[in-house]
């Protein structure tokens, strides 16, 4: 069944490497990109979408390693609280063994 993962893995990135050359060939009209107070310098359409792309990925997931950071840092806290609530009432427990002899 490993192999079926595999073979479809390949076939997908073949599939994407395919449109991502035929995108490359039919966008080559040169343009220059206008950022108010910077002007890029002119390349193909296809390398300007290409590198939105990338940085628009990098972005997101910059982003989504903060969101984790925060999430795993609240859960390690969370796991810090329950085990001295846990020793507390293993506390408890014993406590009240005790005072029933």
């Amino acid at each position: 069944m490993n192999w079926l993962k595999n073979l479809i893995l390949v076939v997908l990135g073949l599939c994407l490497i395919g449109i991502g050359v035929l995108f490359t060939i039919h966008n080559t009209t040169p343009v220059s990109i206008d950022l108010v107070f910077l002007t890029l310098p002119e390349a193909s359409l296809s390398l300007w979408l290409i590198a939105v792309f990338v940085l628009g990925s990098v972005c997101g997931m910059l982003l989504s390693g903060f969101a984790v950071l925060g999430l795993k840092t609240r859960l390690r806290s969370a796991r810090r609280k329950e085990s001295t609530y846990r020793k507390e009432l293993d506390k408890l427990r014993t406590a009240g063994l005790k005072d029933s002899h």
